[in-house]
């Protein structure tokens, strides 16, 4: 598939079809390509913790989604939970911010990594939800997370159950100054 494909057919899906199982080695494919994105000096500092079970989804389901996300992630069959390392990226070797955005960075790298993660998520035949409106100490508690990581998403994998359409997009012009 080309890449333009995989752009133009990634969504955001609300709806899964819970009788398709996602496997730890698609997971472990789309991680691989998540991994190929740059990051701040290479540091590498995003963690994926993924929930593979139908028991321990639903679990955590309950537990740290709110009810809205827990309707939209239904039938997904697998849950990935990801973080940054705090304090790393951003800071010189002294642990100094290099510029105002300080931690924003690990989010920025976390960012650029999550995005080659779903489109290999979309070139497998994949769908994805990425989820910010969580519980993140819920999160942190159940799965054990070190307090040195900051918990940023929950992306639901799975296989659509319907078909979902691209919203509207700005034009470039809209939101690019070129000169």
């Amino acid at each position: 598939m080309e890449l333009q494909d995989v752009l133009n057919e990634r969504r955001s899906i609300r709806s899964y079809d819970a009788d398709k199982k996602v496997t730890k080695e698609q997971l472990e494919i789309i991680i691989n390509a998540a991994i190929l994105a740059p990051s701040w000096k290479n540091l590498q500092t995003s963690r994926y913790y993924c929930i593979l079970s139908d028991e321990m989804i639903k679990e955590f389901s309950d537990k740290c989604l709110p009810e809205f996300n827990q309707k939209n992630s239904a039938g997904a069959g697998a849950l990935i939970v990801t973080t940054f390392v705090k304090g790393l990226v951003g800071f010189d070797n002294d642990g100094n911010p290099v510029n105002e955005a300080g931690d924003g960075w690990g989010y920025y790298d976390l960012g650029l990594q999550n995005e080659n993660l779903l489109l290999k998520a979309t070139e497998l035949g994949l769908d994805t939800l990425v989820m910010g409106i969580r519980d993140g100490e819920a999160i942190r508690e159940m799965l054990n997370l070190p307090e040195t990581e900051n918990v940023v998403a929950v992306i639901a994998v799975g296989y659509k159950a319907k078909e979902a359409n691209m919203p509207k997009r700005k034009e470039v012009e809209e939101i690019a100054k070129f000169f």
